[in-house]
């Protein structure tokens, strides 16, 4: 049952019987009958001698005769003048109690006292004395106030004199009122009152109201802003109401916040009505008005209160009265100088002191305590309106108030959207464990695309997002560029994009808040993967890389179809088939895997650029170390010139001119996948460190005080409108309130198969900036444009050209840039610029910073050696053998693996192992592995290179070859000093495949790219690849755990169920995912381990008469090295 302590008995609560007879549910209540009596006993017992004092003064004989008059005056504690009432001696004046009954009449301004008595009472006009000798309560006018924002009033002399000529009372023996203080009594009652009196039983004895009402947290976030008081005290005419209502306008108008506004005149009409302008009355409206913006402010309103509340003391009890609340409350002193306030004095009051029509006037002739530690000082008489309201709001931003969220960003920097900073990283301790879970889930690959994406996931770039968009989130991003979320879980949707997608039950209820999202973030995967993840007990997978690392785990995947042209005619809004990411999109499988993803270790590139890459938290707290109260953020895809250097360094002068001490720059080079003219991450990035290192001493550098410079790590999509909204919401994830846009940004001209802009901006130029100005979820986030710059020959700056000397400034194009780097154009006389750039190939010497202008003429000299890092793919060490030599980069064509004790891979390893290594059983041959378990890249020995190194295999636009269709389950080699003979025929007419004999290992460990492993043989299957015949050898290496117990075909099923159709379907459609058609297998069974080792005996021949060793007659050898010592050497 509630408890409602120090309130009286209810009728029910105070009846013991009915009729003579106790109730039958009293004897059960009686003791919560007595419970309550013991709890509101204490008030009973003040009241009751609070009756006794009043009866004993009211039998007291009374010194002195005279009218006993009690002055009440209009307004409220916040005055800027006290009314005062002078009476004659003997005559007692005081402040009449709240509660008071009287009669009053306000005749006119002129008239200076009411008389008000009983109704039966006989007045005397005259003399304006009661008959009936009671008690004589005069009521004063109200005095007109001077400001009705600062609710001065103020008494005249005249007003003065007419009150100090009352009547004098004979009280007749009762109470004298002269001998009653109501701020004493006022302040006794306060002091004998429990600070926080229990209204519901969820709430125990000295507990705040606040157990009893919804939590401040929730109401907040569901209001979207936090409460706040905002106390400004100041001199009258100081501008306190004329700010408030700026401020108010704003707020309210342009941010749909919860403002209200006290002030004397919404105080005095009501709460404050009874009160005077004695001292004690003013402390007791600072009270009130405290006590009602305390209210206000914890129900989620920024309140603004604007009174004189000249008294230190008072104040400081309001502030105190907040923090006891938990409450967040601002001083602001308004601090004008007297002289300038009597200059403003909008109504004339300040001219009237002065004339000495007016007395008691705060801050001339009464006290004024300015605050001594105000959170902000305002001197309205050195800015303009505008300005101080923009003072206070940056305050409210920069402290998290103007959000309903607990402020996870330092001061003055945004939350990440949803609210949630997240951070996917496993942590430390628990990461043996997951690797450990991770090596037994079913794999899924993920290109390096996806590895961009999975950063941008892991490292909170994309908050709130926590993994690949399951079915449901990317139908939002798709229709609408953002997504709806209910961080705080206010409508049970708090985890609507983290469990599966249901078309036929929703929440009634959506979630509250939208934020940006943009760009589909998405897995796909083909029907392998997913029948490995359907036949999986597990509801968890690994993500492997396309060079088979394991980096993450993906949990509850959700898996669906791969609406390729939907998303591509949503996301891009184009037709443009030789689009580049529209390429990589129909690329990808017909599946989509939705769900949360857990990093297991950090993702690291080890490309000599991983210094420059940062997550969005550690960026926040770069931000912070630096001070920033406000970043803005500039995305580069080009080196950085002086007119970009321009542009970046006059942002922050105009953010400094808003108010802001410390804008940082945020230089952020895009680092995930790039089309293939776009210019290298690694030219970017050093070519950005050397603009730093040059500092403000020239026109091109940066001050790296004030500049933070990190890698971005997302891909670049091309998708114009729709992708400059995720750079946007991206970068302010990470701290940036501000976003440098430039003309058609992330647009790109359309390629050949464009439908409607061939060659062409695919996108209108200024339709980026307006979408991204307009998105839904973006926030308070704005926008800093480009403008347009030249170089100025006659300081050699880059800077906004001059109308009215325009033969001063020339022109430096993008394209005009590149030739001149081609050309190896060297730095102009600063004093002798040519007109001719090209024809002159010079360069002015304040277009670059000159090491940055070398670093980008080495690139464009040599832009075909391909030593360039185009964007962040992973350097890995290919886990080659001991026994084995590499050179060149792993990953790319030039990479080349030998082996350090045979000339040959594939003449000069024996094809059998010696017997001490396994050699004794018939069946045992030796795998040198090309492709080891889970990696991705096509790797095979190159049969016309001298020493048939290791490399990896192109495509044929000559980029490096990966398989696409899922992850390997098995090692993948040959066997050495074997050949598949093109003249060696099948019973269907298919020739061999001109390759050395390929094996498919099957056990559970990874072997080393070149090791030379033995491997009992179990069987084979005859693969029909686009008419050749490529036999494919099963076996098990013979240091696998199974090895012991598998020997034949049948084995491999009995202990490895499933293995053998897994085989096959990869076999039949790994190429599919390259948009081939399927293979064939010239048997769905595959043959005996005997069978197979007849085929191996067949290969070992036709290659021996490759080399000349054999019986038999090869008519070409071609074009294979043949001059290792095993073979013709």
């Amino acid at each position: 049952m509630a408890r409602y302590a120090y309130a009286p008995l209810s009728v029910e609560e105070g009846r013991g019987t009915s009729n003579g007879r106790r109730l039958p549910h009293d004897v059960a209540a009686e003791n919560e009958r007595a419970a309550k009596v013991s709890e509101r006993m204490p008030m009973f017992v003040g009241v009751c001698v609070l009756i006794a004092i009043t009866f004993v003064l009211s039998r007291s004989p009374q010194s002195g005769g005279g009218a006993n008059v009690v002055t009440i005056g209009g307004g409220g504690g916040n005055n800027a003048a006290a009314t005062t009432t002078a009476a004659p001696a003997g005559n007692g004046v005081a402040t009449v109690p709240e509660g008071t009954a009287t009669v009053q009449q306000y005749e006119s301004h002129a008239s200076n006292s009411v008389i008000a008595s009983p109704t039966n009472a006989n007045v005397n006009a005259a003399s304006n004395v009661v008959d009936n000798g009671s008690p004589v309560i005069q009521i004063s006018p109200p005095v007109k106030s001077m400001d009705s924002s600062s609710s001065s009033s103020t008494i005249t002399t005249a007003d003065s004199s007419s009150l100090s000529s009352t009547s004098s009372c004979d009280c007749q023996g009762k109470v004298d009122p002269s001998t009653i203080d109501m701020g004493s009594l006022r302040a006794a009652a306060l002091a004998s009152t429990p600070p926080h009196i229990i209204e519901c039983s969820a709430a125990s004895d000295g507990q705040s109201q606040s157990a009893c009402h919804l939590p401040s947290s929730v109401r907040f976030a569901a209001l979207k802003q936090k409460g706040a008081t905002l106390w400004m005290t100041g001199c009258s005419g100081a501008g306190k109401t004329t700010i408030a209502t700026a401020l108010e306008d704003r707020l309210v108008k342009h941010y749909g916040k919860h403002v209200y506004r006290l002030d004397g005149d919404n105080l005095r009409t009501g709460i404050n009505r009874d009160l005077t302008f004695s001292e004690a009355d003013r402390a007791e409206s600072v009270r009130r008005t405290g006590e009602i913006a305390t209210l206000f402010a914890d129900a989620g309103v920024i309140t603004l209160v604007g009174l004189i509340s000249p008294y230190r003391e008072d104040r400081d009890m309001v502030r105190k009265r907040h923090e006891d609340q938990g409450i967040p409350f601002y001083e602001i002193f308004l601090d004008v100088p007297v002289e300038e306030l009597k200059k403003r004095d909008p109504k004339g009051q300040y001219a009237r002191v002065e004339s000495g029509e007016l007395r008691h006037f705060t801050c001339i002739d009464d006290p004024y305590e300015p605050p001594l530690r105000p959170e902000i000082t305002l001197k309205t008489h050195e800015l303009e309106i505008e300005q101080s309201a923009d003072i206070l709001f940056r305050r409210l931003e920069m402290d998290g108030i103007l959000v309903g969220a607990p402020k996870l960003a330092p001061p003055g920097l945004p939350n990440p959207d949803g609210d949630e900073i997240v951070d996917l990283h496993v942590p430390e301790h628990l990461r043996k464990e997951r690797r450990e879970e991770a090596e037994k889930l079913p794999k899924v690959l993920i290109t390096d695309l996806d590895l961009n994406w999975l950063q941008v996931i892991g490292e909170g770039w994309a908050a709130p997002l926590k993994g690949f968009m399951r079915e449901g989130t990317l139908l939002e991003v798709l229709h609408f560029n953002s997504i709806l979320v209910d961080p705080f879980n206010l409508t049970s949707n708090g985890d609507i994009h983290t469990r599966t997608t249901n078309f036929e039950n929703f929440n009634d209820v959506r979630p509250p808040d939208r934020v940006s999202m943009s760009v589909p973030i998405t897995l796909s995967c083909t029907s392998y993967t997913k029948t490995a993840i359907e036949s999986s007990s597990a509801n968890a997978v690994a993500l492997t890389t396309q060079m088979g690392n394991i980096v993450a785990v993906l949990r509850n995947p959700e898996i669906y179809p791969n609406r390729k042209e939907e998303i591509v005619t949503r996301m891009f809004g184009v037709i443009d088939p030789g689009h580049p990411y529209i390429q990589q999109i129909y690329k990808g499988g017909d599946y989509l895997i939705g769900g949360e993803v857990e990093l297991l270790d950090r993702i690291r590139y080890n490309d000599g650029l991983d210094e420059w890459r940062k997550t969005a938290s550690e960026i926040m707290e770069e931000f912070k170390q630096k001070g920033a109260d406000t970043v803005y953020a500039f995305q580069t895809r080009n080196p950085t010139h002086s007119g970009h250097a321009y542009l970046m360094r006059s942002a922050g002068e105009s953010l400094k001119e808003q108010g802001f001490k410390k804008p940082v720059l945020w230089l952020s080079p895009l680092g995930g996948w790039t089309k293939e003219d776009d210019v290298p991450l690694d030219v970017r990035v050093k070519q950005h460190a050397e603009v730093l290192n040059s500092g403000l001493d020239h026109p091109g550098g940066l001050d790296p005080a004030s500049t933070v410079m990190a890698i971005w790590p997302a891909p670049m999509v091309y998708a114009g409108p729709t992708e400059v909204q995720f750079h946007a919401k991206s970068r302010r994830t990470a701290g940036a309130s501000y976003f440098v846009v430039g003309r058609d940004p992330a647009g790109m001209k359309g390629s050949e198969l464009a439908v409607a802009h061939k060659d062409d901006d695919l996108y209108d130029g200024d339709h980026g900036r307006y979408v991204l100005r307009n998105s839904p979820g973006i926030g308070s986030m704005k926008m800093l444009s480009f403008v347009k710059v030249m170089y100025d020959i006659t300081d050699n700056v880059m800077k906004v050209p001059d109308e009215s000397r325009m033969e001063d400034f020339i022109s430096i194009s993008g394209s005009k840039m590149r030739l001149l780097a081609r050309n190896g154009a060297v730095p102009c006389s600063a004093t002798n610029i040519p007109t001719d750039l090209v024809e002159a190939n010079c360069v002015p010497s304040g277009f670059m910073v000159p090491k940055g202008w070398e670093i980008v003429v080495d690139y464009y000299r040599n832009i075909d050696t391909g030593k360039w890092i185009p964007w962040s793919r992973p350097v890995v060490d290919p886990g080659a053998s001991k026994n084995t030599q590499a050179s060149g980069n792993f990953g790319s064509l030039n990479f080349q693996l030998k082996h350090k004790e045979y000339e040959s891979f594939w003449h000069d390893v024996p094809m059998h192992p010696e017997r001490s290594s396994g050699g004794g059983d018939d069946n045992v041959v030796h795998l040198v592995t090309e492709i080891p378990l889970l990696m991705t890249a096509k790797m095979e020995v190159q049969k016309t290179i001298p020493g048939n190194p290791i490399s990896q295999d192109s495509n044929k636009d000559g980029s490096p070859r990966y398989y696409t269709y899922g992850t390997p389950f098995f090692n993948y080699g040959y066997i050495p000093q074997t050949w598949e003979d093109p003249n060696l025929k099948d019973s269907l007419g298919n020739g061999g495949d001109n390759d050395p004999l390929d094996v498919m290992e099957v056990g559970s460990q990874r072997l080393e790219m070149g090791s030379v492993t033995p491997c009992r043989v179990l069987g084979h299957l005859e693969l029909i690849d686009e008419g050749e015949m490529d036999n494919k050898v099963i076996c098990i290496a013979l240091s696998d755990p199974d090895a012991s117990s598998i020997h034949t075909m049948g084995d491999l099923e009995r202990i490895k169920p499933g293995t053998i159709d897994r085989l096959k379907d990869w076999l039949k459609r790994y190429k599919t995912s390259d948009g081939k058609a399927e293979n064939s297998l010239a048997s769905e069974d595959p043959t005996s381990a005997d069978a197979t080792m007849e085929l191996v005996k067949e290969t070992h021949m036709r290659w021996k008469n490759l080399c000349g060793k054999g019986t038999g007659y090869v008519s070409s050898d071609y074009g294979f090295w043949l001059l290792s010592p095993g073979c013709k050497g």
